[in-house]
């Protein structure tokens, strides 16, 4: 027998998969030409040798550019995006802002036009 699927019992590392799947689904509703070209993964924290080039600070995602024949990946890391949150209720909607951001980075768009209530941090 096995346990019903019931929230008390869904890890932090599942309802994090949920958000972000459930970030890329609306962007989906809303993109005609659809996001196909773009795979999204969750790692638990970035690797802890960044190259030269990156910030010393410690990144929520990052975004692979397709190369060689493969296509774009979006990393989002669960532990730092859930360290700068304040209140858990806000998750969803962090993890919202990363992958509009990130996505339309890939793309080569603004993030108003793949999510038109995304608003920057500074714009507050």
């Amino acid at each position: 027998m096995a346990w019903p699927n019931v929230p008390a019992m869904r890890s932090r590392s599942d309802a994090f998969d949920d958000h972000v799947l459930d970030a890329v689904e609306r962007i989906e509703r809303r993109t005609p030409a659809g996001i196909s070209d773009v795979e999204f993964a969750v790692e638990l924290v970035p690797p802890s040798d960044p190259a030269p080039w990156e910030d010393r600070q410690v990144p929520l995602s990052r975004l692979f550019p397709a190369q060689a024949g493969l296509p774009a990946r979006i990393v989002l890391y669960r532990r730092p995006v859930e360290s700068r949150v304040a209140d858990p209720r806000d998750l969803p909607a962090v993890v919202n802002d990363i992958v509009v951001e990130q996505l339309a980075s890939a793309l080569g768009v603004d993030p108003v036009d793949l999510d038109p209530g995304y608003r920057p941090e500074d714009e507050d």
